[in-house]
């Protein structure tokens, strides 16, 4: 009887240790993508709220979509966006990439000069039209995020106006991104666009 025991105890850690023992052709799943996936945040598309990402994050975005852009200026100017949307409650990371989009990653190339510190095409309406100009970066910046808070709420600014385009906008009309295609822009994919940046800009803040 007791040889029988010992017979079957040893089946069962035969058993035991084959179902839990991988085979040396057996790989362990690398679960680092899907690891990214899941610490990436869906990308924000309220124009309202608190940005994620920081000025160094954006600066290095931006340098990696436009090599030939001025380094010290791109760290400033992506600063300016997260202090000055801060101070309106506006999202730093949808500014950005908007700004992106209308400047083409700084290259402008368009009716507006990157002289006019204008970084949202405000007042380019085409045909050549250069649009408004603002003394330094900071007053550029501000008044792009003035215009945002225009459009995404009708809550007071907290900083004196400098965009003298903010009486124009009908206040709140467009909370997300979505409602800026025909309002903002004339250009119906206007706000895909913004998604698509977003969408690299936190691809490359999360893959890092």
């Amino acid at each position: 009887m007791k040889k029988l025991f010992l017979l079957c105890l040893g089946c069962i850690t035969f058993l035991f240790s084959c179902n839990l023992t991988p085979s040396p052709k057996e790989t362990v799943p690398d679960n680092t993508v899907a690891r990214q996936r899941l610490l990436r945040p869906q990308v924000p598309e309220k124009l309202m709220g608190r940005g994620r990402l920081s000025a160094q994050t954006k600066a290095a975005f931006l340098l990696a979509s436009n090599p030939n852009a001025n380094k010290n200026f791109v760290e400033s100017l992506a600063i300016l966006y997260v202090q000055e949307a801060r101070r309106e409650g506006v999202n730093h990371d949808v500014a950005f990439a908007q700004m992106c989009l209308e400047t083409g990653y700084l290259a402008f190339g368009g009716d507006v000069s990157p002289s006019q510190y204008n970084f949202a095409g405000l007042g380019a309406v085409g045909n050549g039209a250069p649009g408004l100009s603002f003394p330094e970066p900071r007053i550029g910046v501000r008044a792009h995020i003035q215009h945002m808070k225009a459009y995404g709420s009708t809550l007071p600014l907290n900083q004196e106006l400098v965009n003298p385009r903010f009486r124009y906008v009908r206040r709140g009309c467009a909370p997300t991104i979505w409602g800026l295609a025909g309002t903002w822009a004339v250009d119906r994919q206007y706000a895909e666009k913004i998604k698509r940046i977003l969408d690299r800009m936190y691809t490359f803040a999360y893959s890092a």
